[in-house]
């Protein structure tokens, strides 16, 4: 039997006279059993119809009178077909037999379109997406009209829940989207198997649309032209929020006197427009060294140009994405090498590489280390080590105080003077130095003119014949190497070129480790 009582007997014939549909007749009496809405709505509906017809002397439904309501009880019970049950739509054809009508409320959002039916069509398109999932938050988009309904039968019955000294505002009601879920989550659970759960990062979104009825909306836009601004990715002003924004702000009267109430029936339902099904980023995370001098960390397109065929930044995804089957990518690091510049030393560079929308988002540790050896195998100008997936927050740690961290450089320097090995021996003693770097000339066009403190903490130079010498420098991150070097025309100071008093020049640079702990080192 429907849980409705008898004081509710009264706003329940004001529904059904209103046109709406059975399980809205419950939310509007405040009904907070999930158990009551799961009845298939034409059980609803004929429980409905029996319950208010206990009290009439005819013994007719409400259907039958003379001058009936929107609503009808279905007579006979029919077949319907496949197209009726994705639709939403279930009139029946034969002689004499009347099928409830579409609610003037949810415009059947709460008939047809949350029953078994539209759950299976709804999994059969989550479960031919392949995606990998454990869970699933589902989500619904209606159309903003359905709050205008609401409103209009929200007004009609407030004046005969008033009547019985009742203290009920319209956000006591239950709301159309929970009493949606409540029906649809064990039919999903029953369909896919896994559970729904708020904090699942995969998500299922219905987008619903009724077309003919969007000019229900419009008359707001007179009333509240505040309330409907237009917005880049917005492709109607009339969005709910702003829908539920303007019916906050209109009076009563001017309501009643610009929307129809009851609203005009509607032959057909809703429609389900779009099915979308998106996993949340998952976060793959390493550190990667450079062999080549040939290849920069990212695509390098200049005026729509390439001047690279490739970088380590493709090198690694193409593969994660292959194996994620993720929409795409966004690439980090902790900093960045030149083109020209080799990423060397046992540890490599440290990287994180968030996958946007993948389909599979588990890898067992087997897979994974078979993942890294085909990243390694398909190149010789990068390898990967410690390949896992890492949280968003684990990130963070990758960027926390990068300025405080050091980084070890190979520097093969060029002097204009012929050196002897004691000309170079006193840099081995100079510690913390301190340098004023002034935007490099060659980064300038992409990063701010600033003047810049960064520190060489050691050096150690090693003779090589009297025009070069290696030098090993330990210095804090961020520091421009090169320009210590050659000191971009008295940018930097001091510089090494000052330091020996003959021009100086780097003509490679090698960087043999980045001191930041993190990824967690695996047994590679």
């Amino acid at each position: 039997m429907i849980a409705l009582t008898e004081k509710d007997r009264p706003v329940a014939q004001k529904l059904l006279d209103f046109g709406a549909c059975a399980r809205c007749v419950l939310r509007f009496c405040r009904v907070g059993l999930q158990a009551s809405y799961r009845p298939r709505h034409q059980e609803l509906f004929r429980e409905l119809c029996e319950f208010l017809q206990g009290r009439k002397d005819d013994n007719k439904l409400p259907c039958e009178t003379a001058d009936p309501p929107s609503k009808r009880i279905k007579l006979e019970s029919t077949k319907e077909t496949e197209e009726q049950a994705l639709n939403g739509s279930h009139m029946d054809n034969d002689v004499g037999a009347v099928a409830e009508n579409v609610c003037t409320i949810c415009l059947g959002i709460l008939q047809e379109l949350c029953e078994v039916d539209f759950v299976k069509m709804v999994c059969h398109k989550i479960n031919s997406s392949e995606y990998q999932f454990s869970s699933f938050v589902f989500s619904v988009s209606f159309p903003p009209q359905l709050s205008v309904r609401e409103h209009a039968a929200w007004l009609l019955v407030k004046e005969e829940i008033e009547k019985q000294d009742f203290v009920v505002e319209k956000e006591d009601l239950v709301q159309l989207k929970e009493a949606y879920k409540w029906i649809t989550h064990p039919l999903f659970l029953e369909e896919l198997g896994v559970p729904a759960d708020g904090k699942s990062l995969f998500e299922v979104c219905v987008v619903f649309a009724h077309p003919d009825t969007d000019k229900d909306c419009r008359f707001l836009a007179s009333a509240c032209p505040g309330c409907f601004k237009p917005a880049k990715n917005k492709q109607s002003v009339f969005t709910r929020m702003a829908v539920i924004k303007a019916l906050d702000l209109i009076s009563e009267e001017d309501f009643q006197k610009n929307f129809r109430c009851p609203p005009s029936l509607s032959t057909a339902p809703c429609t389900a427009v779009d099915i979308q099904c998106t996993n949340g980023a998952i976060f793959v995370a390493g550190r990667y060294n450079k062999y080549s001098r040939m290849l920069p960390q990212t695509p390098w397109i200049i005026d729509g140009e390439r001047k690279m065929e490739s970088s380590v930044e493709e090198l690694i995804s193409e593969h994660l994405m292959a194996v994620f089957k993720a929409d795409s990518f966004n690439f980090s690091s902790s900093g960045r090498e030149d083109v020209d510049v080799r990423t060397l030393g046992n540890a490599g560079r440290p990287f994180a590489i968030e996958l946007v929308n993948p389909r599979r988002v588990r890898l067992d540790a087997t897979e994974m280390k078979a993942l890294q050896q085909t990243i390694n195998d398909s190149s010789d100008k990068i390898q990967v080590r410690d390949l896992q997936l890492v949280t968003r927050e684990a990130i963070g740690h990758m960027k926390e105080g990068e300025e405080e961290k050091t980084k070890t450089y190979s520097a093969l320097i060029w002097t204009e003077k012929a050196i002897r090995s004691e000309d170079i021996a006193f840099l081995d003693n100079m510690k913390e130095l301190k340098l004023d770097q002034k935007t490099p000339l060659r980064v300038l066009h992409r990063r701010p003119l600033a003047v810049r403190v960064r520190l060489i903490h050691t050096m150690r130079p090693e003779y090589i014949d009297e025009h070069h010498f290696r030098l090993h420098l330990k210095t804090q991150a961020g520091t421009y190497v090169k320009e210590f070097v050659h000191g971009d025309f008295g940018r930097t100071k001091p510089n090494l070129s000052s330091l020996l008093e003959t021009t100086a020049d780097i003509l490679e640079l090698d960087v043999e480790s980045v001191d930041v702990d993190w990824p967690p080192a695996l047994d590679n």
